[in-house]
């Protein structure tokens, strides 16, 4: 008896599940606001060089002699590598003590409080050449988005989801507070402040990957597959993705009444404080406790799941599929390894072309997202908006995956992001006309981009899992994510630096790439309706539309024979081995058939 089959028996989607169900959707909502605090603790207000001691007001009574600082545009476009708009907040002119006039760059400068208090910008004035201190903290915060992925998974598959979960989220707090208390420019200087503030926002980042890891496909979603059964597993595991967006509603919400940068990041720090106690509500996974043959904690669970759904414990079923348990870790000694993505020709571009998906689509979603104070309005409505399209993006694709398919609205998603990307070009020069209608058609323009790269972004998640076969799942989806990561990076990288040139500039680049993506997507086989593949033959059995296949012939067999004849010298034990194997993977490959149907029938 299979684990799935046994939940059934005690009912897979309980009272029980679902109490820990909503816990577990409450903690998705720390990720987003970990990672999207940035946007507003240093946030860039629009600012302009200090022309004497007493200029402190941004919107003075002065214009004639701002404008009579700034460079002119013909020496800007001559001299300068940089926009128009760029060169002239940056640099002034002076004149000497001689009377010549030359440009040197600002040293000082003032900041627009329009919306904005006082941020990190502000304090460490992270702006002109300065800029790329900006990009370095949020930069490193996504590298520590790629090692927690790595370590603490590792650590979630040897010591359990639970503990981990509850140390990441102490963990959380604690660098939380760091963050909002020990930068002080002005006690420590500047060098120190960014070193401690970017090492604990690095570490908050493997912290926040950690509650994601101990939770998503690889771990996050490992607790919420883990506890209901497969009839109810897709529901569960797309609408836990409606708390991200909620997650930012509110952070929009705290940061909209909290707008100097301190105070915010304590507030938030002081709001993942509860979140703590969830240790003594969230239970480990039964799933992981009998993978690792503690039988005696796995039945003690199961028992109190039975009893809180008010279901019978069926003692005989247990150990049969305790027995059937045993005979899985046997078989679990042949998996194979990385070399595996790449070993066919069809494997290999299958999984070069999915981590090319990853890139791509992190890359725009996060470099849209972290780009809403420049939509034209208020950045804390443009914010609201975001996250609500983000949902709305989420119900749109919903029906959509489980009657059309995952492959055409992905393709669909990703050519309507980059059509509408680059249509800023002819837009460019009609739209600045008319300053108002300027800024309508700016805001709607970014809402379209933020629909359909939440779309393409939720999708790629889902298609990545059922294109991988289950032999190298685990392995495929790992790398992915660290893709992933190198993806958000650039695009947070391209929407500090590149605006300097062009404001438009990254968006053109996230255009041409979607559109790459887009393309390339094509000759990947659909996966509706089909059986998810268990070994790497069924993935390629599911072919290219570029490739047709007559027929699959592969030394993977060979190789198998190769390591059981050392593993086991024993001819019955090779043979009893793979018997036991067999069965099981057709005994897989059924229930996932029998899954998918349920799926279809449910939605």
């Amino acid at each position: 008896m299979k684990f799935d089959d046994f939940l059934h028996t005690i009912n897979d989607f309980g009272r029980y599940q679902k109490l820990r169900y909503i816990f577990i959707c409450l903690t998705y909502m720390l990720p987003p606001i970990m990672v999207y605090t940035w946007s507003f603790t240093a946030a860039k207000p629009s600012f302009r060089c200090k022309l004497f001691d007493n200029d402190t007001i941004f919107n003075n009574d002065i214009p004639s002699l701002i404008n009579q600082s700034q460079p002119d545009e013909t020496y800007c476009k001559t001299n300068m590598k940089i926009s128009v708009g760029e060169c002239q907040r940056c640099y002034r002119k002076v004149v000497s003590e001689t009377g010549t006039t030359h440009i040197e760059p600002c040293k000082e400068f003032v900041f627009d409080r329009k919306y904005y208090q006082y941020t990190l910008v502000e304090e460490w004035l992270m702006v002109c050449d300065r800029t790329i201190f900006r990009s370095i903290v949020q930069n490193i915060f996504f590298f520590g988005y790629m090692v927690g992925s790595i370590f603490f998974g590792i650590f979630a598959d040897k010591y359990g989801r639970r503990p981990i979960m509850s140390a990441c989220i102490l963990l959380m707090v604690v660098t939380g507070f760091i963050c909002a208390f020990f930068p002080q420019k002005k006690a420590f200087g500047f060098w120190p402040s960014y070193i401690v503030y970017t090492i604990s926002r690095f570490i908050l980042a493997c912290s926040t990957r950690g509650i994601s890891v101990t939770g998503s496909i690889f771990a996050f979603e490992d607790i919420i597959t883990e506890l209901v059964g497969p009839k109810n597993k897709f529901l569960t595991a797309i609408s836990v993705k409606y708390f991200f967006a909620i997650g930012q509603l509110f952070l929009v919400a705290f940061a909209y009444f909290i707008r100097e940068w301190r105070r915010l990041s304590w507030t938030l720090s002081i709001f993942t404080i509860p979140f703590v106690f969830f240790h003594f509500v969230l239970p480990e996974s039964a799933r992981w406790m009998m993978s690792k043959r503690h039988y005696t904690k796995a039945e003690k669970l199961l028992r109190h799941i039975a009893k809180t759904n008010k279901r019978p414990f069926d003692e005989e079923a247990f150990n049969r599929m305790k027995n059937e348990q045993e005979k899985s870790t046997l078989c679990q000694s042949q998996q194979i390894g990385v070399l595996a993505l790449f070993q066919t020709k069809i494997m290999f571009i299958i999984s070069i072309n999915l981590f090319f998906q990853w890139f791509v689509q992190n890359l725009v979603f996060y470099g849209i997202s972290q780009s809403t104070g420049s939509w034209g309005f208020n950045p804390y409505l443009s914010f609201t908006i975001s996250a609500l399209v983000e949902i709305l993006s989420c119900i749109a694709i919903h029906p959509l995956l489980n009657r059309v398919g995952r492959k055409l609205p992905y393709f669909i998603a990703a050519l309507c992001f980059s059509i509408i990307a680059l249509l800023i070009i002819p837009m460019q020069n009609s739209i600045l006309k008319n300053k108002q209608r300027d800024r309508v058609l700016t805001f709607i323009w970014n809402v379209l981009l933020k629909f359909f790269a939440s779309g393409s972004y939720n999708i790629i998640y889902i298609y990545a899992n059922e294109l991988f076969p289950t032999r190298i799942r685990n392995t495929g989806m790992g790398i992915c994510s660290m893709v992933a990561r190198i993806g958000a990076i650039v695009g947070t990288t391209s929407n500090d630096m590149l605006t300097r040139v062009w404001i438009n500039l990254p968006t053109i680049l996230y255009g041409i790439l979607s559109l790459l993506a887009a393309l390339s997507v094509l000759i990947l086989p659909e996966t509706l309706n089909k059986t998810l593949p268990q070994t790497i033959e069924d993935t390629e059995q599911m072919g290219l539309v570029c490739i047709r296949i007559r027929g699959v012939q592969r030394t993977l067999d060979m190789e198998e024979e190769q390591f059981n004849k050392k593993e086991y010298p024993n001819s019955n034990d090779i043979h009893a081995l793979k018997s036991t194997c067999g069965r099981n993977r057709s005994r897989n490959g059924y229930e996932n058939e029998k899954r998918n149907n349920h799926l279809i029938d449910e939605h």
